[in-house]
């Protein structure tokens, strides 16, 4: 999520110091682990099998980038968005900002089909970095990871600074690549307790890289936030961090709501 070096730096530090002062405080987690802990094992590297790319929309679903322009998003201030538009994708334009949906979505399948610069450049966290925000909140971390090593929570497919991927299933850069998840938003009372948490399974490449996993809170660098209620629905984000990262092919089924545990279920009524 930050540039060069200094990240791994401070990802070392932080962890010696919490290690010697603060151990429950300093970017501790419910995995055990401090956020961007450098001693977490790396997934094992697993060769996807070729992909038919670009993959179809089903008939239900909603297209929000078919190549052709960006009318459904928006830049942070909702004015139109900076991104430029060539080939069939949009690319990343540095300092032009997130882009975010003009609507907002709660539990969904979504689709997106990414790609890293060509040639390579940079190391770790500099290598191609972007992210795919669920509810602008929750980020699938994209990254160039392919022969490159970052800390385990932070390479392609993580939740960022939480969940590792299962597997390391990317390809090398330029290559199209593929997101296939389903989220369940997190449930609040109507008081604004948290009823249940968010909920990812997903597929890179049509690898399996997550199997449920649950969502601690928002996700950030170096930092744990506990959850805060917000509103059902909520834009998705694409990231700027910088990099020419390439998109194409976006879409999304809305999932059915599901009951919420600990939610009176609504009373039924015979109409006479």
């Amino acid at each position: 999520m930050r540039h060069g070096a200094y990240v791994l730096l401070a990802a070392q530090l932080l962890g010696v110091f919490c290690a010697a002062y603060a151990p429950t405080s300093c970017g501790q987690t419910p995995s055990g682990w401090l956020i961007h802990d450098l001693t977490r094992p790396r997934p094992p590297v697993v060769q996807p099998a070729p992909q038919a790319l670009p993959m179809p929309a089903p008939s239900d679903a909603r297209v929000l980038f078919d190549g052709s322009d960006l009318s459904q998003w928006r830049s942070a201030d909702g004015s139109s968005p900076q991104w430029i538009i060539r080939d069939g994708y949009m690319e990343s334009v540095p300092d032009s900002g997130y882009l975010f949906t003009a609507d907002g979505f709660g539990d969904l399948q979504l689709h997106v089909e990414w790609a890293s610069p060509v040639p390579p450049a940079g190391t770790g966290q500099e290598r191609g970095n972007s992210g795919v925000f669920l509810m602008g909140k929750y980020e699938i971390q994209v990254l160039d990871s392919f022969q490159s090593d970052t800390y385990a929570d932070g390479q392609a497919a993580a939740i960022y600074g939480q969940h590792p991927p299962l597997a390391n299933a990317c390809l090398p850069p330029g290559e199209w690549q593929s997101f296939d998840i389903v989220f369940r938003r997190p449930r609040f009372s109507h008081q604004g307790k948290l009823l249940q948490p968010a909920m990812i399974s997903m597929m890179h490449n049509g690898v399996l890289v997550h199997d449920r996993s649950a969502v601690w809170g928002p996700t950030s660098w170096l930092q744990h936030f506990r959850y805060e209620a917000h509103a059902d629905r909520l834009p998705l984000a694409l990231q700027d961090h910088g990099n020419p990262v390439r998109y194409r092919n976006i879409w999304l089924r809305e999932l059915p709501e599901v009951p919420t545990p600990g939610e009176a279920k609504p009373r039924e009524y015979v109409q006479l």
